[in-house]
């Protein structure tokens, strides 16, 4: 080949090298998702592409010859991060860095950075290729998972009062927040990496309920139980679950996410309303039928005691033989009548059905009538009758109410206080009046004095004291719908006295 033609051909290739060049730097000029440009050894900028003016805001002009040091914040410069960075890529032939890179208005992206170093033929380092891509979308988007997750994290070890933990596949807990504990009384390190089946009861586990229970979340979605759950005490607790089924995009199943509520205390009042309830329906018939019974025994009781009086008026003084019986037969007739009296009292009390008819009298004239009736009946007791009427007071009380207080009181004290003397004092304490009643018997229970009043309540052993229970019951509600008290209390030695306080005048009436 001639020299003529030899200088042809090289200044052909070298046109085709210049030309390769040209379209090579406008092949990066035209890239602008990317700033690629070049550094001298030192780091000195040599060339800008667009993407570069784009990412960054320098032109050309104002980077080209200047350090790419400007480039990082100035905590990294003065760290030496630039020339660390660049010796590493010197030394490795390429590094990739991710971090915070500044604009040139001061503004801060999360840059992908790729150094690459530029040598010759002989190995010599001509300096660095580097390729810069903006990926602060990508890192915002990073930064509200990870925001998103911590404050997911937050809430579940926030709640106190729901468990709340994770399940795989199979059923073994792979989390665990503080509602757990506080709830199963496992902590995390005891029970992560343990089958959820501990925490039922063995009769559900040898019945597969657990696994029941996942094979349904598995199949469709969710499923929520309420049952016995176990803690690690051993007790039990009653619980509301809910299971869900966790899948990822594909479909296929990661695990599972298991809320568990105490519900105990709520099951407890439900249980104790529904016992409630039983009682009041069990109390309302029993007062059905009190009521009913006492109204169908009061004819026959009523035409029984007529005939009893009949034959007494008849017999007169006659045959002693059949007068004894006679009369123990009319004071029978008497009790069954007073007992029958009681029974409608209270169906009428229960219904709230008390009525009253107020009336003025003599407090003292009263009480006096009563116990001039009774000494009989507690002569045979063998408690004599005192009384201490201090003041004559007259108020507004319906008397046959009133009447039957005292005749409940006088009942009590004779049958529990048999051979000492009933005191009954009368006295006037500023608006009310009072009436104590006073026995010489064994007095009550100090646990028992406020439980006397209640219906069919008792202080002592019915095999001792005969009785329902009923008369004390009656005169609480008797002197209660008069506006008044009535309690007890034990006396110094020996003896109970009931105190009944009633309001004088206006009041008494209005209570009526």
């Amino acid at each position: 080949m001639s020299e003529a033609s030899s200088q042809i051909m090289g200044a052909h290739e070298a046109d085709e090298a210049a030309a390769l060049g040209r379209r090579a730097s406008l092949l990066v000029d035209t890239v602008l998702d990317y700033a690629i440009f070049l550094l001298s050894p030192e780091g000195v900028v040599e060339s800008w592409n667009t993407g570069a003016a784009a990412l960054k805001g320098y032109s050309a002009d104002e980077v080209v010859g200047t350090h790419v040091s400007r480039f990082y914040p100035k905590e990294d410069v003065e760290a030496g991060l630039p020339q660390l960075l660049l010796r590493t890529a010197a030394e490795q032939g390429r590094i990739e860095h991710e971090g915070w890179r500044v604009r040139k208005d001061g503004s801060r992206f999360w840059a992908d950075v790729i150094i690459t170093a530029i040598r010759d033929e002989q190995g010599g380092l001509q300096g660095f290729a580097k390729v810069t891509r903006d990926l602060s979308e990508r890192k915002e988007q990073e930064e509200r998972l990870r925001a998103s997750e911590e404050r997911f994290r937050l809430l579940v070890e926030g709640v106190r009062d729901h468990a709340i933990f994770m399940l795989d596949p199979q059923g073994y807990v792979m989390s665990w927040n503080p509602g757990a504990v506080a709830i199963k009384g496992y902590t995390a390190r005891e029970i992560i990496g343990q089958r959820f089946t501990r925490f039922y009861p063995p009769e559900d586990q040898a019945a597969g309920k657990p696994e029941r229970l996942l094979r349904i979340a598995a199949e469709q979605g969710r499923v929520e139980d309420e049952g016995w759950r176990v803690r690690k005490d051993g007790s039990r607790f009653w619980a509301d679950v809910i299971l869900t089924a966790l899948r990822d995009e594909q479909g296929e199943l990661q695990g599972f996410a298991k809320v568990t509520r105490d519900l105990t205390e709520r099951k407890q009042l439900e249980e104790e309303r529904i016992r409630r309830a039983e009682a009041e329906a069990a109390i309302r018939l029993r007062d059905d039928f009190l009521s009913i019974a006492s109204h169908e025994l009061r004819t026959p009781l009523t035409a029984l005691q007529l005939q009893l009086d009949g034959l007494d008026a008849r017999l007169g003084e006659g045959d002693a033989r059949l007068k004894r019986p006679l009369d123990r037969a009319i004071r029978s007739g008497e009790r069954l009548a007073e007992l029958v009296s009681t029974l409608l009292d209270v169906s009428r009390i229960a219904s709230g059905r008390i009525d009253l008819h107020p009336e003025t009298f003599s407090l003292g004239e009263l009480v006096r009538d009563v116990a001039e009736r009774f000494e009989g009946a507690a002569a045979e007791a063998g408690c004599p009758i005192e009384l201490a009427i201090a003041d004559e007071i007259s108020g507004t009380w319906d008397r046959l109410r009133i009447e039957q207080v005292l005749v409940n009181l006088l009942s009590n004290a004779t049958k529990f206080g048999a051979g000492a003397p009933v005191r009954i004092a009368v006295e006037r304490l500023d608006d009310h009046a009072v009436i104590r009643v006073c026995d010489g018997g064994p007095g009550v229970p100090p646990g028992d004095l406020d439980r006397i009043f209640g219906r069919f309540e008792r202080a002592a052993p019915i095999k001792h004291y005969g009785g329902l229970g009923l008369g004390l019951y009656v005169t609480w509600e008797i002197v209660t719908a008069h506006g008044g008290t009535v309690d007890a209390k034990n006396l110094p030695g020996c003896g109970a006295a009931l105190t009944v306080r009633l309001p004088i005048g206006a009041s008494a009436a209005e209570a009526g």
